[in-house]
């Protein structure tokens, strides 16, 4: 009776439990970005972007309070679009929902191209379209299930993660520690080889720009997704304790996944050993497979098995984030429908209270990865992730500029809000001001096309909008 209720009324059922919701935050802090991404800022500017991470985190801890704040005094569909459109104004509800669907399609583009990369550390002769495709139909079929196996399914995906980076942490550390991990494993990498900042702070080269500056764009990508926890509210049982509890531990999650984790394998190898063509973590243990070690008495040889099982974590880790990404999706699609801002057809429910329309149709445009992967394989990770960027900036820049409206709305009606935000309003402008110094300095480093895309984008929106609201006048 409860489904059939759900179906006539056409809404969501709450399906996500206490575990659920912490396991889904915990997880979306440990995708891609982290595994895969930290490759190409570690050669670009080395152990400084241990630093980077922190400073972004702090940006993304503040924004998600901000978000958190809004979501638990209104827990429904559509999350920030919801809060754009109501509390700032029709075409900012319809912009920010619709760039966040292009940004979780570009995601879950990005993630099934990481994935592919994953696999072909196993079978090199793969090509990225065809692993690409498998996973993309197995991850759909998932989602037509009901929210409760969504979380189910993200709930074991986030647990296998976090145990990964937990003991990959504790057994880099007992490398450290014992000395077992050979005379190149020692804390002095985080200052050898031209010391913390090798690069400098954002310095010119023969081969282009190099620097912690220069690669705050990438380490932004590490963490886009944390905002999977507002689209989860209207799902969510009791989320006014569930999303506060699991919006507090984003910044004790990236002291420990990224700094924490960073630490250790800046410490393992030195840092112009690891290489952009695959996961640092993979490579920094499998470099030390032909190491013999002393474990509670046994000697232990063969590390190249602690670099296979890391492969399949962090492949397990991508699958996570583009299960997320399509649920995300769907739900974002779904609250654009309830707006009038998208195809009233999308808010139909199956018997489960899952938006099947919805799934299939944002599913079908994450799967042109596999045709980018099919023609342009070599390029398709950087591309994406370059638009990804683009596209997360936006998102965020118009939840603090959203939260400002919120906050100003509630004052005038003097309502004390029962999750305020930190520092109101001025870490919203510090957050603004960070978010704009990323797209200046992407301008100037080779990702001028991302910028420049950002404009056209919105007056694609605006000219969209338009048509939208004119159709809309007209019946």
């Amino acid at each position: 009776m409860k489904d059939l209720k759900n179906q006539e009324s056409n809404e969501l059922k709450r399906g996500l439990s206490n575990r659920h919701i912490q396991l889904i935050a915990l997880g979306g802090a440990i995708g891609t970005g982290l595994f895969l991404g930290i490759g190409p800022a570690a050669v670009l500017a080395g152990p400084s972007v241990i630093l980077g991470y922190a400073l972004a985190g702090i940006i993304a801890f503040f924004i998600m309070r901000q978000l958190g704040e809004m979501v638990v005094e209104e827990p429904v569909s559509g999350s920030f679009s919801h809060f754009a459109y109501k509390y700032w104004g029709t075409f900012a509800g319809y912009a920010s929902g619709w760039n966040y669907w292009i940004l979780y399609i570009l995601v879950s583009m990005s993630e099934l191209t990481a994935i592919g990369i994953y696999v072909q550390y196993w079978w090199p002769e793969v090509p990225l379209w065809a692993s690409s495709s498998f996973f993309f139909v197995a991850i759909t079929a998932l989602n037509l299930g009901s929210v409760k196996m969504f979380g189910e399914a993200e709930f074991w995906f986030s647990i296998i993660k976090v145990v990964a980076i937990v003991a990959m942490i504790i057994f880099g550390s007992y490398l450290l520690i014992s000395g077992t991990g050979g005379e190149q494993a020692t804390l002095s990498n985080l200052t050898n080889n031209g010391g913390f900042f090798p690069k400098g702070w954002f310095e010119k080269t023969a081969d282009g720009y190099q620097g912690l500056l220069s690669v705050m764009a990438i380490i932004m990508f590490s963490f886009g997704g944390l905002e999977l926890i507002g689209i989860t509210a209207a799902e969510a049982e009791n989320p006014e304790k569930n999303i506060p509890k699991a919006t507090n531990q984003v910044i004790y999650r990236i002291l420990i996944f990224y700094v924490g984790a960073l630490i250790i394998l800046f410490s393992l190898t030195p840092w112009a050993n690891i290489t952009t063509e695959t996961s640092p973590f993979v490579t920094v243990f499998d470099n030390l497979k032909g190491l013999q070690f002393n474990l509670f008495g046994n000697e232990i040889s063969g590390t190249n098995l602690i670099a296979n099982a890391l492969n399949l974590i962090v492949l397990t880790a991508a699958l996570s984030v583009y299960n997320s990404s399509v649920y995300s999706n769907s739900r974002m699609l779904y609250g654009l429908a309830e707006q009038g801002n998208a195809p009233k057809f999308l808010k139909h429910l199956n018997k489960s209270a899952s938006p099947t329309r919805a799934i299939i149709v944002s599913s079908c445009f994450a799967g042109l990865c596999i045709i980018i992967n099919k023609f342009v394989p070599e390029h398709a990770f950087k591309i994406l992730m370059s638009l990804v960027v683009s596209c997360l900036i936006i998102n965020w820049v118009m939840i603090s500029l959203t939260h400002i409206k919120f906050r100003n709305a509630k004052n005038k009606e003097s309502i004390k809000t029962k999750f305020p935000s930190f520092l109101f309003p001025i870490s919203n402008y510090i957050c603004i001001a960070f978010l704009l110094a990323i797209l200046v300095i992407m301008y100037i480093t080779g990702m001028k096309v991302s910028v420049i895309l950002i404009p056209i984008w919105l007056a694609i929106l605006f000219v969209t909008y338009k048509i939208v609201e004119q159709n809309k006048s007209s019946k």
